[in-house]
């Protein structure tokens, strides 16, 4: 390391090989700070994957138990003594915690009582999941828990503009805006396959729909349904079939109501981009997201994509140039954009090409350059001394 490097512990419930836009967020943000130099240390609860003891010294294992209602996901176990032990002997410069969960609150509390400085990152509704799973009496609850945690760092980095907008109504407090990007050449409509579309039972001038995501109640996949109804309606000469990729409590669900369509389960790395290559159309009628990978990904791939304009669609889609866009919630108004895309084959191979050639410009190079930015502040003085200053007010207030 040399003299500019920073020693940065990073803690998430989650990381690859997991499969999920924060795990792929920060599994390339990792990947580009350890590339300029700095030094990294993850902190994340234990994988089916890993090995009683792993050999990278940068990675500090805790216990874990599953998240209710996502499978192949769990929250880490408290551990701000194994956390206090490690930071005293080698002490990082800087924190950046990526989850709120147990183990985040840990590392925060951690971080505290050794005066190091934390970033944190929104990368998860979790305030809005809680109304799709039965339990919407804790939104509150979990909003102010999330207001209380995020507000006790020096910075909290949001992934869109509007999620700004949104936490700042909420009284969250120090934001920054930190995107994301996307590896266009992992991405990319060279990739397209004949042999794949043929086994969806599609030749060269049929339409594959196609969905990535987790197939779950949060992700509003009522609407997808409804959506590729419409176009069935409105476009009967059109041979078209819905391609699902992905997994989730919602599958066995889906399956029954959607015969018809292509479950392709989970895909990663080459397979996933050859999924997104082939498709033509790309359905996202998620209104939950921080952000939305996905979306870059489907314009990377060349896809047309329709998407409500919030998220990352708000900030990479101009509507009719590159994709299209309808007013979020506006179900109504998404059928319609779906079905616009198809009024004719020119209007669809124009909105392709402009995705493809917007999206190669958003490379995660440049978003690691934002993310050191972003540490290297935090560490400054005047950062600090800002947060502290809070804490006091805030604790004056309790007392009085």
């Amino acid at each position: 390391m040399n003299a500019s490097s920073l020693h940065i512990a990073l803690i998430s419930e989650t990381f690859p090989p997991e499969v999920n836009g924060v795990a792929n967020t920060l599994g390339r943000l990792v990947e580009g700070l350890r590339g300029r130099g700095h030094r990294v240390q993850l902190v994340r609860p234990r994988q089916n994957t890993d090995t009683a003891a792993p050999p990278d010294t940068e990675l500090l294992l805790t216990r874990g138990w599953p998240l209710p209602g996502y499978p192949g996901l769990q929250w880490g176990q408290t551990s701000m003594h194994k956390l206090l032990r490690r930071w005293k002997r080698q002490r990082p410069d800087v924190l950046y915690i990526a989850t709120e969960g147990p183990l985040g609150l840990s590392a925060l509390r951690a971080a505290r009582r050794l005066a190091i400085p934390v970033v944190s990152g929104f990368h998860t509704n979790f305030q809005q999941y809680t109304g799709h799973y039965g339990i919407g009496l804790l939104t509150r609850a979990m909003t102010n828990y999330l207001r209380w945690f995020h507000n006790r760092t020096q910075l909290t980095l949001v992934p869109s503009v509007g999620q700004k907008v949104d936490l700042e109504r909420r009284e969250f407090e120090r934001l920054a805006l930190l995107a994301r990007g996307v590896d266009s050449q992992l991405f990319h409509p060279r990739k397209r396959s004949d042999q794949l579309r043929a086994s969806w039972g599609l030749g060269a001038d049929d339409l594959a729909v196609l969905h990535v995501g987790r197939l779950a109640a949060e992700k509003n996949l009522g609407l997808l349904t409804k959506a590729f109804r419409q176009l069935q309606a409105s476009y009967p000469q059109r041979r078209m079939r819905l391609i699902l990729v992905g997994d989730g409590p919602l599958r066995a669900s889906l399956q029954a109501h959607l015969p018809d369509a292509v479950f392709c389960g989970l895909q990663r790395g080459e397979e996933l981009a050859r999924h997104y290559a082939s498709g033509d159309l790309f359905l996202f009628p998620s209104l939950s997201e921080t952000f939305g990978n996905v979306v870059l990904e489907a314009l990377a791939s060349s896809l047309g994509v329709v998407a409500f304009d919030q998220a990352a669609a708000a900030q990479h889609i101009h509507h009719e140039h590159n994709g299209l866009v309808a007013r979020p919630g506006d179900e109504t108004g998404f059928c319609e954009a779906a079905c616009q895309a198809l009024e004719n084959a020119e209007t669809l191979r124009r909105i392709r090409l402009n995705a493809r050639r917007h999206a190669s410009h958003l490379s995660w190079d440049g978003i690691v350059t934002q993310f050191e930015a972003h540490l290297r502040s935090a560490m400054q003085p005047q950062a600090q001394l800002g947060a502290h200053a809070e804490l006091a007010r805030r604790a004056g207030e309790t007392r009085h």
